[in-house]
């Protein structure tokens, strides 16, 4: 494994967690604080334990069969798998099971290794990727190796983080990152070229506010979207149109190794996959007052630069 802005982490195991318990709350808060900041937290084996059966049946998902293995997800809080099915009920099944079991020990590994955050998380999707990325024929803002931050259309997070647990199950090839600065600094080159003062005063429109009135009067439910999720919808979108950033702006590569997994806030830490495929991953929604320094969140950030608040 190499590249920058990346820490190995030490002296911890998923199954027994800190090696040195007396020391535990203050690495755990050390390794909290680096994400903030915008790091990769690297450990070198898988997040529990996975049958090699249960591997080789991920990997026998073929690349081809894209109708039927698009997007399979797993939703941790309903115990529901999406985006799979078999010819065979007993393969659905054993599909569930192994995603559960994914998620499940993700969960228990990072309420051990960031337990600061644990009791203020909100758990998100699990997915699995068994596709080859590189080259791999997308539209434009659905492309995974162009560089981007995370903005969830349909479950807008109204100023939380984006905490995401990677895994690479293939037991050969690596998966390659591509990442470059960080959030911050983006964000105070490019935010009103994205259009955050306009995001701003439509969201602060009378026709705006009548329509959220008329929403509440009728008994629905209020527009979920902030400016905050707007912009960073936005933003997402932008990075991938922008060829010039995209050409010019400086890169790392990190190569994650077979079996290996590795921890980042995606909305913090801009990022493209190159290469690789068998991927497992579980999402977490981190509120801003979970952190050590609220101030490093995109939201904050972005409240800086607009001075006011986005997320009301």
């Amino acid at each position: 494994m190499n590249g920058k802005h990346v820490t190995e982490v030490h002296g911890f195991t998923s199954e027994t967690g800190w090696l040195d318990p007396l020391r535990s709350g203050e690495i755990s808060r050390s390794f909290c604080e680096s994400l903030e900041d915008g790091t990769i937290l690297f450990i070198p084996t898988l997040p529990c334990e996975m049958a090699r059966q249960d591997l080789e049946f991920l990997h026998s998902l073929e690349q081809s069969d894209t109708a039927t293995h698009k997007n399979i997800s797993y939703r941790p809080k309903e115990d529901i798998l999406h985006g799979f099915s078999a010819s065979k009920p007993e393969e659905e099944k054993r599909m569930h099971r192994i995603m559960r079991t994914y998620s499940r020990g993700v969960v228990a590994m990072l309420g051990k290794l960031l337990f600061h955050y644990a009791d203020k998380w909100s758990l998100d999707y699990a997915s699995y990727r068994p596709y080859e990325e590189e080259n791999r024929k997308l539209p434009l803002h659905k492309r995974h190796d162009l560089v981007h931050t995370d903005a969830f259309p349909s479950r807008p997070t109204r100023g939380g983080l984006i905490l995401r647990c990677f895994t690479n199950i293939n037991s050969h090839q690596p998966r390659v990152w591509l990442t470059t600065e960080r959030f911050p600094s983006l964000a105070r080159r490019y935010a009103e070229e994205v259009g955050l003062s306009k995001i701003i005063a439509r969201q602060a429109s009378p026709l705006h506010r009548v329509w959220k009135n008329l929403k509440g009067i009728a008994g629905l439910p209020a527009a979920p979207q902030t400016a905050y999720d707007l912009f960073m919808r936005r933003f997402h979108d932008y990075l991938k149109e922008n060829h010039d950033f995209q050409s010019h702006s400086e890169k790392f590569v990190t190569d994650f190794p077979p079996h290996s997994t590795w921890i980042t806030f995606t909305d913090i830490v801009p990022h493209a996959v190159l290469s690789g495929r068998y991927a497992l991953e579980q999402t977490f929604i981190v509120p801003v007052d979970a952190l050590f320094d609220p101030a490093k969140s995109p939201v904050r950030v972005l409240e800086e630069i607009a001075g006011q608040s986005l997320i009301s």
